[in-house]
């Protein structure tokens, strides 16, 4: 959402971006100004009060960015939930902020031409913009879009929710929200929108199927050419090996020398043994299944190479635990990181050799891009946004099938093509060249926008 917006106001498109004022929000962006009194929002039988804060960060340029403040739904220590899951009011929290964004919209983008929401958490916003807002004339004439960021996760709640955020009750039917004996808000959501983006080409036709549907299949092949897949971009400005002030030295495609001292700091670092052509492969990446974290660890990786490998990431303890035990077990190999921050990051990929990203399922994925932009070859399974960024052979390495043997494979074909070092720059300079910026994605967001106008203007 960052990178679109600010490239798009950027480009001289007019965008506004609208969060909730999450409690984290206050501690990076503590120049914030209320814009206005408090407003009231109404949703179902309840009527709530909130305020609306914009961010003042002077960028002239950049999109306005707008929170609703609420305490009681968003001041709260997790963003969608704490350590025993998600909060058990997810559907109202997320229902008051649609509707609340909804009710500024005429105050803060009264020529607003398309709404664009994200995930099941907007879902209901092209839902409520065709039944409680249809009578508004601003609204009315929205196009709407929905972006599926991640389809795994959907929103389901009880049957009962529907009448609970002021929705018609026939609407709790199996083509809007009805979804295996609960209500489904990204389905409902996909159903009112007039088009919906997927984050690669690849992952919308995954969607289409059940293995890649995650049970909402034949409402992607319901909506056809309504689903577009569109590969997400990275900001090549912060993420350019030629300027990083995150790194020990800075190196472009055409001087390769200071990568070598980016992995020498690194290994230092991490506690690895010094060496410039042993092979490093990093992995910055939540630790969740999703991520191939089982593949990693149940292939053998140590055994079968003299590579070094670092671990950045948090997520899911039986990961922690296995991943410093094999730290412990290989001290001069192995070392992980859970303190995860954007500075370590950059830090690995400039450093690391390779990259790992044996992941389960990857809708579009950022870091692969990003790695290549530094030289750093990735080996990954050939999914989503992986598949279309990655050339075989070329810039990276793929495998296919979720197995520990695959990705064996995988990394042992890539360790061939290391040891041969002119041939290995070669890749690293290819790798370098690719071109992961905004302007092929955004234009094609502009054509999505133009589509669901046309689409909007037909529905009359």
């Amino acid at each position: 959402m960052s990178g679109l917006a600010t490239f798009q106001a950027a480009a001289g498109m007019p965008t506004t971006v609208v969060l909730p004022l999450y409690r984290q929000v206050r501690a990076t962006a503590p120049s914030l100004e209320r814009a206005g009194p408090p407003f009231t929002v109404t949703f179902g039988d309840r009527t709530e009060t909130a305020w609306l804060y914009r961010a003042q960060d002077g960028a002239a340029l950049g999109p306005q960015v707008f929170f609703i403040e609420h305490p009681d739904f968003f001041d709260r220590a997790g963003i969608y939930g704490d350590d025993s899951g998600d909060y058990p009011d997810n559907a109202l929290r997320f229902a008051f902020f649609c509707a609340a964004a909804l009710t500024v919209l005429p105050q803060i983008a009264p020529e607003a031409r398309v709404l664009h929401a994200h995930d099941w958490h907007t879902g209901l916003a092209p839902v409520y913009l065709r039944t409680v807002f249809s009578g508004e004339s601003l609204h009315r004439r929205l196009g709407s879009v929905l972006s599926v960021h991640n389809a795994g996760f959907q929103g389901h709640f009880p049957a009962e929710t529907v009448a609970a955020l002021g929705l018609p009750g026939d609407l709790y039917n199996p083509r809007v929200f009805e979804w295996y004996g609960r209500m489904n808000i990204l389905k409902g959501g996909l159903t009112f929108a007039d088009l919906a983006v997927t984050v690669s080409p690849t992952h919308a036709r995954e969607l289409l199927t059940p293995e890649g549907g995650f049970g909402l299949q034949e409402k992607f092949i319901e909506l056809g050419d309504r689903v577009v897949g569109i590969l997400n971009g990275i900001d090549a400005a912060a993420w350019n090996p030629a300027t990083d002030p995150h790194i020990p030295a800075n190196y472009s495609i055409d001087d390769l020398a200071g990568k070598r001292r980016c992995k020498a700091a690194l290994q230092q670092a991490y506690g690895l043994s010094p060496g410039a052509h042993t092979p490093l492969f990093g992995m910055s990446a939540r630790l969740v299944s999703q991520k191939g974290l089982d593949l990693v660890l149940g292939a053998d990786l140590l055994g079968s190479s003299d590579a070094q490998f670092i671990f950045l990431g948090s997520g899911e303890h039986r990961y922690h635990a296995a991943l410093t035990d094999l730290a412990a077990a290989n001290p001069e190999r192995v070392a992980v990181e859970f303190a995860f921050t954007d500075h370590l990051e950059h830090g690995l990929l400039a450093g690391a050799d390779l990259l790992l990203m044996p992941s389960l399922y990857e809708p579009c994925g950022l870091t692969q891009m990003r790695a290549q932009r530094y030289g750093t070859i990735p080996v990954a399974r050939r999914t989503g946004g992986l598949h279309d960024s990655i050339a075989d052979g070329e810039t990276g390495f793929l495998f296919n099938a979720y197995e520990p043997a695959a990705l064996e494979q995988a990394v042992q074909g890539a360790l061939a093509g290391y040891r041969d070092r002119a041939a290995w720059r070669t890749i690293m300079r290819r790798a370098m060249a690719q071109q992961f910026g905004w302007d092929g994605s955004a234009a094609r967001y502009l054509d999505v926008y133009r589509r669901a106008l046309a689409l909007r203007a037909t529905a009359g």
